[in-house]
């Protein structure tokens, strides 16, 4: 299906007289900034999962020294919006810590 130059113009005039001109480069902004966020998040995931060691072929828990606390940001780039994450393990979720 292809879409004609005519769509997009009626497309575009629609979106300006719904949201309005000024509203529209902030919307455009905060769009870009959550595809950035996305794709930053997708990335960490990925190398995360590469990241981690394969699990011991006994069954014995692995003994390891405590991990670097993460830090999510909101925005690649944004380290005054950076807060640290604190992972618990599934047996101490009850726990305060």
């Amino acid at each position: 299906m292809r879409v004609s130059g005519t769509a997009i113009l009626v497309i575009v005039v629609f979106a300006i007289v719904l949201f309005g001109a000024k509203r529209l480069p902030e919307l455009a902004r905060s769009l870009g900034q959550s595809m950035r966020i996305l794709k930053s998040e997708a990335k960490a995931m990925k190398s995360d999962g590469a990241a981690e060691p394969a699990a011991p072929a006994q069954g014995a828990p692995a003994v390891t020294d405590a991990a670097p606390a993460k830090t999510i940001q909101a925005a690649p780039g944004a380290a005054a919006t950076a807060r640290p994450v604190n992972e618990q393990a599934a047996g101490d979720a009850g726990r305060p810590q």
